[in-house]
C-alpha cells in the first residue's frame, strides 16, 4: 500500500539509555532532517556535540515535524507528555505521532482518538532487544496503526530497527510488548534459579547454559540473560532495570486483571522485583533477581 504521507522532518523526544542512540541512527540517513530534545539539558548538549540538531524546546519539535517520535520511560511520562503539559495541543494536521515508549494499551488509544479529531495519525512502536541493539540500529519494533501509517513510518523505524512488525490497530503494538516481557521476565526467573542449584551443586554455570543451548531449554533469554549476566553476575546500570521491568510487568498484570485471569507467575515476579529493589537492586540490570533468590 502505497503511502499517502510525504515525510521530510522527524522530531525525537526522549534522549535516553535507548532514545539517544535511536536518534543518532535516525540522523545518519541524511533523506530525514532529525532534531532531538530532551527535558535534560546535558542530553541536548550531546547531541550538538555530535553534530546534531538539538531543538530549543518541546514545543518546536511539534511545530517543525512531520513525524514526532516519542520514547519515554513509561505510560506516566507519556500521559504527563500529551495531556498534563498539553503538547498534544500542538499536534498539526497531517502530522504523524509515534510513540515508541512502553506504555498501557488504553493510554495508546486515548492518544489516538484525540489526535484523529485532529486531523492527524498515530501509532503505537514499542521496542524490544537490549541497549547494544538500540545502537547497532538491530531493534525489534512492534507497530500498532493503520496499514497506510505502517508503510509511512516504516522507512523511518528501519533506521533503529532490524525487525518491523505490523501487530494491527494502535494498541497492538503495547499488547505485544508487554506479554513478549512478560514471558522474558518469567525465563529470566527460571535462569536465574537454575544457576543458583548449579552453582550449590559446584557446576560450571557457564558450560550448563551453553549445553542447554543445544536443547530444549535454549532461548533469547538464556543466549542473552543467562550467559552474559547470569553466569557473569554481570548487572550493569545503565541498562533494563528492575524498575523498568517491574513497570512493564505492572502493565501485564492490569491487563490480566481486568479480565479476571489468574496470573500466579507474574505476582511471583513482582514480589521478588520489590524485594530487589527494597534491597537496593533497583536500578541495576533486571537479571539481577539472581542475587535475592
Amino acid at each position: 500500500m502505497k503511502p499517502k504521507f510525504n515525510i521530510k522532518n522527524i522530531g525525537f523526544i526522549g534522549l535516553g539509555v535507548m532514545g539517544m542512540p535511536m536518534c543518532i541512527n535516525l540522523s545518519k540517513n541524511k533523506k530525514f532532517n532529525v532534531s532531538g530534545f530532551d527535558k535534560n539539558a546535558g542530553k541536548n548538549k550531546i547531541l550538538t556535540k555530535l553534530g546534531l540538531k538539538a531543538a530549543l524546546n518541546l514545543k518546536e519539535i511539534y511545530e517543525k515535524n512531520d513525524l514526532v517520535i516519542t520514547c519515554l520511560p513509561g505510560g506516566k511520562f507519556v500521559e504527563k507528555l500529551y495531556f498534563q503539559d498539553k503538547m498534544i495541543s500542538f499536534v498539526r494536521e497531517n502530522q504523524i505521532i509515534v510513540d515508541m515508549s512502553t506504555s498501557q494499551p488504553d493510554l495508546m488509544t486515548k492518544i489516538n482518538t484525540t489526535i484523529k479529531d485532529k486531523k492527524s495519525s498515530f501509532a503505537d512502536a514499542p521496542i524490544a532487544r537490549t541497549r547494544q541493539a538500540a545502537i547497532d540500529g538491530t531493534l525489534a519494533i512492534m507497530v500498532g496503526s493503520n496499514q497506510i501509517i505502517f508503510e509511512t513510518i516504516k522507512p523511518a523505524l528501519e533506521l533503529m530497527g532490524s525487525d518491523i512488525m505490523h501487530c494491527g490497530d494502535v494498541g497492538a503494538g503495547q499488547f505485544t510488548k508487554i506479554l513478549n516481557n512478560m514471558l522474558l521476565f518469567q525465563n529470566v526467573l527460571a535462569l536465574s534459579e537454575a544457576s543458583k542449584i548449579a552453582e550449590k551443586y559446584n557446576l560450571d554455570c557457564e558450560q550448563l547454559f551453553q549445553n542447554i543451548s543445544k536443547c530444549s531449554g535454549d532461548s533469547f533469554a538464556l543466549k542473552n540473560h543467562g550467559l552474559n549476566s547470569i553466569v557473569k553476575d554481570n548487572y550493569p546500570n545503565p541498562a533494563f532495570s528492575v524498575k523498568y521491568a517491574q513497570k512493564d510487568l505492572s502493565y501485564a498484570i492490569e491487563l490480566a486483571k481486568k479480565q479476571n485471569i489468574n496470573t500466579p507467575g507474574c505476582y511471583n515476579l513482582n514480589e521478588l522485583f520489590t524485594k530487589a529493589i527494597d534491597e537496593g537492586y533497583g536500578d541495576l540490570y533486571f537479571p539481577v533477581i539472581k542475587k535475592i533468590l
